[in-house]
């Protein structure tokens, strides 16, 4: 049976690390699954910084749709996989369904797209479970902060939150990274 663990944190927290130490211990190959679009320069040397950071044998998926299809026809030798992040790949899914130029969505559109996103998150979780390799998954916590100021900001975070809440149900194990420091909050 495949372990499922949840790594979740705020920005700068600590938590790809943690969870990129975490595959190390896997036995066999790791399929790193990057979900991050490099859209602009910042995002270019986030994204260089994560690739320098992982180790050279891992072999990496860049992506964000379909995922499940993803693991689903993972090589047989991977024995780990580990997934970051979802409130990026959540971000993506996000902008796919209301348009980057949607400068006043309705809560109408944003309710729908959290039906996409959430059909995004269903798909990818029974594949997990599917799965004979460990998975790792991180992701960011987001509801610990002030209201954010706008309605995006705020449909967003509230997505995020109900997905957080369904992929740590489904985990065995879940971590909340804070300064660096890797707290075990669910045990299997």
């Amino acid at each position: 049976m495949n372990k499922k663990i949840l790594v979740t944190g705020g920005a700068r927290s600590g938590k790809s690390s943690f969870a990129e130490e975490m595959a190390k211990d896997i036995e066999g190959d790791i399929l790193y699954i990057a979900t991050a679009v490099a859209f602009d320069e910042e995002m270019k040397l986030r994204v260089k910084k994560h690739r320098e950071s992982r180790p050279e044998e891992w072999s990496t998926h860049e992506g964000y749709r379909d995922l499940d299809e993803v693991l689903i026809n993972k090589p047989a030798n991977v024995q780990g996989i580990l997934i970051d992040c979802i409130t990026i790949m959540a971000t993506n899914l996000l902008f796919d369904a209301i348009g980057l130029d949607n400068d006043m969505p309705t809560t109408a559109d944003f309710e729908a797209a959290e039906v996409k996103i959430n059909q995004e998150i269903q798909k990818l979780l029974q594949a997990i479970d599917a799965t004979d390799a460990d998975v790792i998954i991180v992701t960011n916590e987001l509801g610990m902060g002030i209201v954010p100021e706008n309605k995006l900001a705020r449909a967003y975070r509230d997505i995020a939150g109900r997905i957080n809440r369904q992929i740590a149900q489904c985990c065995d194990e879940v971590y909340l990274v804070v300064c660096g420091i890797p707290v075990k909050i669910k045990h299997s």
